[in-house]
């Protein structure tokens, strides 16, 4: 199993902007730093690492992509507990960790073009499935309106609304999967990712309303470190986890950025840190 190792406690959403060091010595790397939210870091063997190797290069030039085993002297991992209860994301520090260049994946220097892959994969697998129709989040709406019994006709028109939003998400993901096989991921997984996003939190809102007062019944509240990041044994633990799902493989902000710009043709914010060095950039 490997894991993903992009966003620190200062460089989240602006990943280029991340602080974690790789210092060459000969033909190994000492890497110092911290991440953050890493999904599934303690059941992990090995990890995809961006670290800046260079703190003059401006902040998109001076990153460095490399495979690290997690069981690696110096990496330690942290659980962070969630809302849910569970610590499926943790902190990971390195501490003076070597890592044999020979691990290093694409050019010095190069390591923004590397994880831009990792970033446009990680957004389909996040939200670009397939799944058959009526499935998924969906399908557990439908069942709990069912089981109620309910004659809303209020609540009927917004179940069929999800619904349609839903068969529409699937249908543009069947479209993207086709441009993707003929090569690298595009713009259109953002799309998928952004849809999956909001629509996931709108239709657990939507099934914790149906439930009434049955949805403030959370049950166990035991910490554990799931081995899995997939499957949810109630709909009120797949409500509070749908709130990360706007977050993960890059913000729902984010994703609407990247479909301005670049679908678009929208011109981007003003920036100024993308021309000076990253040691010379203002960081909280």
């Amino acid at each position: 199993m490997w894991c993903q190792l992009f966003s620190e406690p200062g460089a989240g959403s602006d990943v280029a902007g991340l602080s974690c060091r790789a210092v060459r010595d000969g033909d190994e790397w000492i890497v110092n730093g911290q991440k953050v939210w890493t999904t599934l870091a303690h059941r992990a063997k090995w990890g995809m690492l961006v670290a800046r190797s260079d703190p003059e290069q401006p902040k998109h030039k001076g990153l460095t992509y490399f495979v690290v085993d997690m069981e690696a002297p110096g990496v330690e991992v942290r659980p962070l507990r969630q809302m849910t209860g569970e610590a499926e994301f943790n902190e990971v520090y390195f501490t003076d960790v070597r890592i044999p260049d020979e691990e290093r994946l694409g050019d010095v220097g190069d390591g923004w073009r590397v994880s831009l892959t990792t970033l446009m994969n990680e957004r389909v697998s996040i939200g670009g499935a397939i799944a058959p129709q009526g499935s998924g989040p969906i399908a557990a709406a439908v069942d709990i309106w069912k089981k109620r019994g309910d004659k809303d006709q209020a609540l009927l028109d917004k179940l069929v609304k999800l619904w349609i939003e839903a068969e529409v998400n699937r249908l543009t993901n069947i479209r993207a999967s086709q441009n993707r096989q003929k090569g690298t991921p595009g713009p259109e997984g953002s799309t998928g990712k952004l849809a999956f996003a909001e629509l996931n939190k709108k239709i657990y809102e939507f099934c914790m309303n149906l439930l009434g007062p049955e949805g403030m019944l959370y049950g166990s509240y035991e910490m554990k470190r799931p081995e899995t990041a997939m499957g949810f044994e109630t709909i009120h633990k797949a409500f509070l986890r749908s709130r990360a799902n706007s977050i993960e493989g890059g913000t729902s902000e984010i994703m609407r950025n990247i479909l301005g710009e670049r679908v678009l043709g929208l011109p981007g914010d003003v920036r100024t840190d993308k021309e000076p060095p990253w040691s010379q950039v203002p960081r909280s």
